[in-house]
């Protein structure tokens, strides 16, 4: 069975808990305990002292895993290579970002042309000492003399925004406090930019940011001038009818219009307005201090569908669209006639057109997801036809990089065995010349050591589920493979194909077989894929997960003690829930920052924009589907519910969290950290439970973006350290 203990398994003391049993939720007529409601304050002292001690026990844990040190060192060796993201053009500079090996946090360069000596613009890492200092976001102006960007500390999503000039290098006194889920978008003057920001939080001045877990309501988008005080911004967008509603503020590249985007949740659909600033005698600037909203007209009223500007001529606009077209299409609408729309590329039967770039004035650059893989096509603005397919190898496009005005475009790819690849297509000739800008080479990892399949299996109900599987060539198909498989399924978020420094190490060093899983929530094939496993149909991804591991199982890779799943955020949801509804199939799990309590997820920070993946239980049919997969309130005895197959226990588990998790909030984890080693482990004189049911929540953190460098090698070994002691998997030099 999976979840057999390790022979030399010792039983662990867990910390005690209290347990509130007076704490009970009555929902539509059922009721509910909660007894570590506690446990949603993170500022109070039991808190405190439950991760402290739960922190302790890791680290006990851990100190008996005799691979973490040399998993650490070779990790450290193979994460020690050069980094580069996709160029990007403003003025005419060229900008890029890259990471020399192990630094903390990727630097920002300039240079005046391809050939030039490039020059650090910005250097996040002398920002802080431990590098938990992030640039999270940036934007240069059009003439380039002004690049804002966007700093978070300790990976919170909170971001303040600075200033500098470009030509010196100096900051201009400029700061732009509490935004979050905002870009920067400059007019085209140059003279300020459009962001969003939500109300100061109580006590924001001492707030130790990134901490708190209030719900994040009443966005709202302003305007700022350089040169001026975050105070006399100008309010361009509030809605305070809809306090939930997010709302991104975008201008055109020509500087004419300026788009704003309403989104109501994390649902595929959204509201359009534009304001026409060319319209507006003086300037944005001009409405400091009056109050009302820039004049913005609609041009999507409902949330119907999902609207993305790609370019307009005029009041021609195209847009990508899944308006009555799943897998997407692209569609163009005069603003002077807006209840007349026609397609200019019709929907494909089978591929998910994801996005369209103007280039090279009357051209468009073409993505499309088939199978998982990237497509790309140079196709004809005006037409929407067809006109060359380049040539990319199988995996994925990470960036695509050009300026209408642009006749070369820059393309980032990558895949499970390609670290990177930085195209340039020239498209001055009538064929596109595509040539490798920069490829990015690791040392010591030779890829023609490993192979890639990708396989179609059957889920519960006969829908066939891809999934790709890495692994070293020879590898044998006689069920003795540790095999680790990784998942997320929701929010039309696709998994596609990637390069990782640490699969490579589990893969050279403990004979690891790699297993992707593309199962239903996703967006691998368009909107019907991604709503198959939201809502009411949220059973499917678990059945999918469950499926794909039972696939490993029967067609010979691995065996059910020597399996390891992992995920992380709507992952961790679905490790968790896997757990949970098979615990026999399934020899350790690792789930990362997962929202645990789909009872109470929308109460905090940015979790009520989740709903329209998993429903809220504030209603009670939507409750019904919430309480039957909820992690936290779905933990039983396995040696009694399956007392008819055998011995069964719960797998090793490693929940991870993060105290500056301000998207999933740490108390998920907490929560059902506790209620495991409770049910599982304490709540018996002699617990069955052996495997071990253990914490690793990391200090100065969030939910993952800006991460430093050596924080993100020392979790990787700590946690693959403790899935290779439990599956038995031996060091191999």
């Amino acid at each position: 069975m999976g979840s057999l203990p390790a022979i030399d398994e010792r039983s662990l003391t867990y910390p005690f808990a209290r347990r509130n049993e007076s704490v009970v939720d009555n929902y539509h007529g059922v009721d509910v305990p909660d007894p570590y409601r506690w446990l949603e304050d993170p500022d109070s002292k039991e808190t405190k002292e439950f991760v402290e001690k739960q922190v302790i026990l890791t680290d006990s844990v851990l100190k008996t895993c005799e691979i973490r040190d040399k998993l650490r060192e070779k990790l450290t060796k193979l994460f020690d290579f050069p980094k580069y993201n996709v160029p990007f053009r403003a003025g005419d500079k060229y900008f890029y970002f890259h990471n020399t090996g192990l630094q903390p946090q990727k630097v920002l360069y300039v240079q005046d042309s391809l050939d030039g000596k490039p020059e650090v613009l910005l250097d996040p890492n002398t920002l802080s000492e431990d590098g938990t200092v992030a640039l999270s976001m940036c934007a240069v102006s059009k003439d380039a003399k002004y690049l804002a960007y966007g700093i978070s500390s300790s990976g919170s999503d909170w971001v303040t925004v600075k200033v500098m000039r470009v030509e010196d290098k100096r900051d201009e006194p400029d700061t732009i406090s509490w935004v979050k889920f905002s870009n920067i978008s400059w007019t085209c003057d140059s003279k300020g930019f459009f962001y969003s920001r939500y109300p100061a939080p109580k006590n924001g001045e001492k707030l130790d940011a990134g901490r708190e877990t209030n719900a994040n309501l009443h966005q709202e988008v302003y305007y700022h001038s350089l040169g001026t005080d975050q105070s006399d911004d100008v309010l361009c967008w509030k809605d305070s009818e809809n306090p939930m509603h997010r709302h991104i503020a975008s201008v055109t590249e020509d500087g004419q219009y300026v788009l704003l985007y309403v989104f109501r949740n994390c649902d595929t659909v959204n509201q359009l307005y534009y304001c026409d600033l060319s319209a507006l005698p003086n300037g944005v600037a001009s409405y400091q201090g009056r109050g009302d909203a820039l004049p913005f007209s609609k041009l999507v009223e409902y949330f119907d569908a999902s609207y993305d500007y790609v370019a307009h001529n005029g009041t021609v606009f195209t847009l990508l669209t899944n308006k009555d077209a799943p897998k997407y299409k692209l569609v163009r609408v005069d603003l002077e006639n807006p209840d007349f729309w026609f397609d200019i590329i019709r929907e494909d039967e089978k591929d998910v057109l994801q996005s369209a770039v103007a280039v090279n004035e009357n051209q468009l650059l073409v993505n499309y997801l088939r199978d998982v893989k990237n497509v790309l096509q140079l196709r004809d603005l005006e037409s929407g036809s067809l006109l060359h397919h380049l040539p990319i190898d199988i995996g994925s496009v990470t960036g695509i990089s050009a300026r209408r005005k642009d006749d070369s475009v820059f393309i980032g790819f990558m895949n499970f065995l390609i670290p990177g690849l930085i195209y340039e297509c020239n498209l001055k000739g009538e064929i596109p010349e595509l040539k490798v800008f920069r490829e990015i080479i690791v040392p010591g990892f030779d890829r023609t050591e490993f192979q890639v399949n990708q396989v179609f299996g059957p889920s519960k109900d006969g829908v066939k589920i891809p999934m790709f599987i890495v692994a070293r060539k020879g590898m044998s198909l006689d069920g003795c493979n540790h095999c680790l498989l990784f998942g997320y399924g929701g929010f039309n978020v696709s998994m596609t194909p990637h390069f990782s420094a640490a699969r490579v190490v589990l893969a050279k060093h403990l004979g690891v077989v790699f297993c992707l899983a593309n199962i239903r929530g996703g967006g691998e094939y368009g909107e019907e894929w991604y709503k198959a496993g939201a809502l009411s149909k949220k059973q499917n991804c678990f059945d999918d997960f469950i499926s794909a591991a039972e696939y490993l199982v029967s067609a010979g890779y691995t065996q059910p003690h020597k399996l390891c799943i992992e995920g992380e955020s709507n992952g961790g949801l679905l490790v968790a829930a896997c757990i949970n509804q098979r615990p026999d199939l399934f020899g350790c799990a690792l789930a990362h920052v997962g929202v645990m309590d789909m009872l109470r997820f929308h109460k905090f920070t940015i979790g009520h924009a989740w709903t329209s993946d998993f429903g809220c239980s504030d209603k009670e049919e939507e409750f019904h589907w919430l309480i039957r997969y909820s992690p936290l309130h779905n933990v039983r005895r396995p040696w009694e519910q399956f007392a008819n197959i055998g011995f069964v226990q719960y797998p090793s588990i490693m929940l991870l969290t993060a105290d500056h998790d301000d998207r999933v909030v740490p108390l998920h984890s907490l929560k059902l950290l506790a209620t495991m080693q409770y049910v599982l482990c304490t709540s018996e004189e002699k617990s069955t439970q052996t495997n071990p049911i253990i914490g690793r929540i990391e200090r100065k953190a969030g939910h993952g973006c800006g991460r430093p460098t050596q924080k993100l090698i020392d979790e990787a070994a700590d946690r693959y350290a403790f899935m290779a002691k439990e599956l038995g998997a031996a060091w191999i030099q």
